[in-house]
């Protein structure tokens, strides 16, 4: 999308996708752990993969959009598609086949902190202290989710490692795809990002695990994994990816990443419906201090009435 589309981007349609962002990637945690005890971490992958892309590159010939890539997009295609697809996606795979999914979800939105941190020597953001004190207020929410979270974490402190460089994965990711002012669309841009990122994954899928699919064959899932696998690979890696990219060009990067704050939110209560996982008081106190860190750091950017 060219500069001048980015500025005239309405800042409604920002706020819109965080809320659909904010819904979708919540509920997708226990998706993803419904689809990882059933499937393996790499074939999980690999078929939302293969189905994520050709999804989004079937909206992208709809919407009229070209899949041709620029000279200059392609250097800063491959860093955007390393860090925001195959270290995303090997390392949220393999951290929530060690640890709950609610947990998960929690350690790998300290993504805001990360990206906030590195926008002010990559992008030249400053922190202002509006974002300081929304930063502060949402990660104090985050560690009142993990409070009695610590003790398993030391027993098996894999996954949440696996989940950290998850998070810091993304962050890198998001702040590569601000940076350039990209020739491709959306649509375009988010497929290829898939497609390149994702050739690692699907070549140590057919080192690792796809002898073995094929010589014998996958064990008949439930419909619980039938069912968080499509999601998974439908909603979060269509829809989800391309919102993300849009919001990036509506918001500064460390507004938009302080926004998605909520979703774990979501991911711990949706766990809790779908898994199974446990919620209390301090569920309800994380999700009152991540709140007030929102309306810090977006309520000033609301739209009124009248204006776009």
């Amino acid at each position: 999308m060219s500069a001048a589309a980015r500025v005239e981007a309405p800042p409604r349609s920002g706020f819109v996708l965080l809320a659909l962002l904010t819904v979708f990637w919540g509920v997708n945690w226990p998706m993803i752990k419904w689809g990882v005890t059933e499937f393996r971490p790499w074939s999980f992958r690999a078929a939302c993969i293969v189905i994520g892309v050709a999804g989004l590159f079937a909206c992208a010939r709809l919407a009229g959009q070209s899949l041709a890539i620029p000279r200059r997009d392609l250097g800063p295609l491959l860093v955007a598609s390393f860090f925001n697809m195959t270290v995303w996606h090997l390392c949220s795979a393999y951290g929530l086949s060690y640890m709950a999914s609610g947990r998960a979800a929690i350690i790998a939105f300290t993504m805001p902190l990360w990206a906030t941190l590195l926008a002010v020597p990559v992008l030249g953001e400053g922190i202002t202290r509006a974002k300081a004190a929304g930063l502060a207020l949402g990660l104090a929410g985050l560690a009142c989710l993990l409070a009695g979270e610590v003790a398993e974490l030391r027993r098996a402190p894999l996954g949440g490692l696996l989940m950290l460089g998850a998070a810091m994965s993304w962050a890198a990711g998001s702040l590569a795809v601000k940076r350039h002012r990209w020739e491709m669309q959306s649509f375009p841009l988010t497929g290829w990002q898939l497609l390149l990122g994702g050739l690692p994954i699907l070549a140590g899928w057919a080192l690792i695990e796809g002898g073995d699919v094929l010589r014998q064959g996958l064990e008949a899932p439930s419909w619980r994994g039938i069912a968080g696998t499509l999601y998974s690979a439908t909603i979060p890696m269509i829809f989800c990816q391309w919102g993300w990219v849009r919001v990036l060009q509506v918001f500064p990067a460390s507004v938009a990443a302080i926004g998605t704050l909520l979703i774990p939110v979501v991911g711990v209560l949706s766990s809790a419906l779908l898994v199974g996982e446990e919620i209390g008081l301090t569920e309800v106190a994380a999700l009152g201090l991540i709140l007030a860190s929102l309306a810090i750091v977006l309520g000033p950017r609301l739209p009124m009435p009248g204006r776009r």
